[in-house]
């Protein structure tokens, strides 16, 4: 059956408690319309509440609700099984259905849906393969994917797709998105000082925001900004939004002000910091 993710604005007054009892109510009567509701995030902060679930189609995932607590969702999105655990992580759930953190040792430790999302994107590829040809591409593309892929083992990141000259991954904490792509910033400049054939040089953008945005996609807006920052950015900077900053405070992780950025399918322009390689930054 297809599987969906809805979206509800919700009070912030709205405790977990409460959302735990709509969920059990679900779950109730769920089987009188041959759905599965599985689990749900909700972020108090934002208002908004995204639940996971298995149905016919949309009409019945949206009965249950109605039928049960009457809170009916007010967009639902049907998503690729891959993608959705791609993004969100296979995480276990609370006995009130609340989606828990990855590796969480303790029910409390609930999954706000918050994701951070990465680009990596190897400088001037297309010019080297031409250059030198596809060894040369293969060459980089080995040093790039395995610093890359050690960067997001040892940051707890998720693969979501490889783009041809980069990746794309995601994270629950942005401070671990900061901290990966600092990690592969440090170990392809160690690379390089060795001399190396094809030197391999990148440039990262990184964004944050809740699972469901606009335009009827997983991760809309949150995934264009961080591809459009990773094409912002210099060779070897990386480039965040100001969410990102703002989550990692109090993080030891330092960034300089980059500027307003006019950026592809974004109204007005952007302002962006740039992760900050003092010597005193802690990796």
């Amino acid at each position: 059956m297809p599987l969906y993710i809805d979206i509800h604005t919700v009070d912030p007054a709205t405790t977990w408690e409460d959302i735990a009892q709509a969920h059990l109510a679900d779950l109730a009567i769920q089987d009188n319309h041959d759905v599965d509701y599985k689990k749900y995030w909700y972020n108090r902060d934002c208002g908004k509440l995204f639940c996971l679930v298995e149905a016919p189609d949309a009409a019945s995932a949206n009965c249950v609700h109605e039928h049960a607590h009457g809170l009916v969702a007010e967009k639902m999105i049907e998503v690729d099984p891959d993608l959705i655990d791609g993004f969100m992580g296979n995480s276990g759930v609370n006995e009130g259905g609340a989606a828990l953190v990855p590796d969480a040792t303790s029910p409390t430790q609930r999954d706000s849906g918050v994701r951070t999302i990465l680009f990596t994107d190897i400088v001037n590829s297309t010019e080297m393969t031409s250059r030198f040809g596809d060894d040369a591409a293969i060459a980089m593309l080995a040093v790039h994917d395995g610093i890359v892929r050690q960067a997001l083992r040892d940051n707890d990141g998720r693969e979501i797709k490889h783009t041809g000259d980069g990746i794309m991954a995601a994270f629950t904490s942005a401070a671990c998105g900061v901290k990966s792509a600092s990690q592969v910033i440090e170990k392809l400049a160690e690379h390089n000082e060795t001399g190396p054939e094809y030197p391999v040089t990148v440039r990262i953008g990184i964004s944050a925001g809740e699972p469901v945005e606009q335009h009827e996609d997983l991760f809309g807006s949150t995934v264009q900004l961080a591809a459009r920052l990773c094409a912002q950015a210099v060779p070897g900077q990386i480039l965040v939004s100001n969410v990102v900053a703002d989550l990692c405070i109090g993080k030891n992780l330092k960034f300089a002000n980059a500027g307003d950025c006019e950026l592809k399918g974004f109204d007005g322009r952007i302002p962006t910091r740039a992760v900050d390689f003092s010597p005193d930054l802690l990796f």
